[in-house]
């Protein structure tokens, strides 16, 4: 590859990987403006919605054949399935902790994400935690006790988040997918239980979908707000190193904090704690990976 290609390559992967963090970043704006929809409505919309805006995407990049692949292989469809369960209860849990002012949650549940895909390497891979690893752990453990004890609330909204993205991570690697196709089959799968129920909202006059073309236009938007974030990411990851896309997913949940202290949530001196725990360990965490990625031997250029 020519020199400047492989720096475009780069300077675009850059761009790609800000846009698709910071949009993710700012993505609880968006769920404040719609707050009075409520968030089982909000997450149908996603869903609904994603589907012909994702189908556009594959379409534009030409990914049908992997879609096609994915849809009649049995094994693949049955975690792509478990995969969409979970992705839809990460989806619900986070609209809820924005819409009851715990963006600070939202904030730590996807701090600690990384964290937990160690844990689970640990205890799903059998990988050995490194010195770094661990310490970041510990780390995160102790802001998570810290802020359950003194600050009398256990941070149960993000430990679900949390969670619940680790398990949809840890499932779609054992799927070999891509990012846009993958989504769109998980939503694809969720489809006919969403337009179901969107319907038994309508019956029983629970919508608000429709009530005004403000509120209607705003809901639309839940399809690109979903999508373009994904496809941004795998742009980026397909031109950047893994170790540069791994710091950047930190811009996300940064912004959360920026979001719920502009929006006026209690910032508590356990909360401080916590967070100083977490950013601790994130800065652990990712030294760790660094010097990690630095220490691997370089593989021998590949003749043209």
């Amino acid at each position: 590859m020519p020199e400047n290609q492989s720096g475009n390559d780069a300077r675009d992967g850059v761009i790609a990987g800000l846009v698709a963090y910071g949009l993710w970043g700012v993505l609880p704006v968006y769920f404040k403006i719609v707050a009075a929809v409520s968030p089982v409505e909000l997450l149908l919309h996603r869903v609904i919605w994603a589907v012909p805006f994702g189908a556009l995407i594959i379409f534009l990049r030409r990914q049908w054949p992997e879609v096609r692949r994915a849809l009649t292989h049995r094994s693949m469809l049955l975690w792509l399935s478990t995969a969409a369960f979970f992705v839809a209860i990460n989806w619900y849990i986070y609209i809820l902790a924005v819409q009851q002012d715990q963006v600070f949650q939202a904030s730590l549940g996807y701090y600690i994400n990384p964290l937990l895909y160690v844990v689970a390497g640990v205890l799903l891979f059998g990988e050995k935690l490194r010195f770094g690893q661990m310490g970041a752990v510990i780390l995160a453990t102790v802001g998570v006790l810290v802020l359950s004890i003194s600050g009398g609330k256990f941070p149960a909204l993000a430990l679900a988040i949390g969670a619940s993205f680790t398990v949809y991570g840890v499932i779609r690697k054992r799927v070999v997918i891509g990012g846009m196709p993958g989504l769109f089959i998980e939503t694809l799968i969720l489809l006919p239980i969403a337009v179901v129920w969107l319907g038994w909202l309508f019956n029983i006059g629970d919508l608000a979908f429709g009530s005004d073309a403000v509120m209607t236009g705003l809901l639309l938007l839940a399809g690109p707000v979903t999508v373009v974030p994904l496809l941004c990411f795998a742009l980026a990851a397909r031109r950047l190193p893994l170790s540069t896309v791994g710091f950047m997913q930190f811009l996300a949940p940064t912004l959360h904090f920026g979001v719920a202290m502009y929006y006026g949530e209690e910032l508590t001196t356990p909360h401080l704690i916590c967070f100083a725990c977490i950013w601790a360990a994130v800065i652990l965490f990712s030294a760790d990976a660094l010097l990690r990625n630095r220490q691997r031997p370089v593989a021998p250029a590949a003749s043209t």
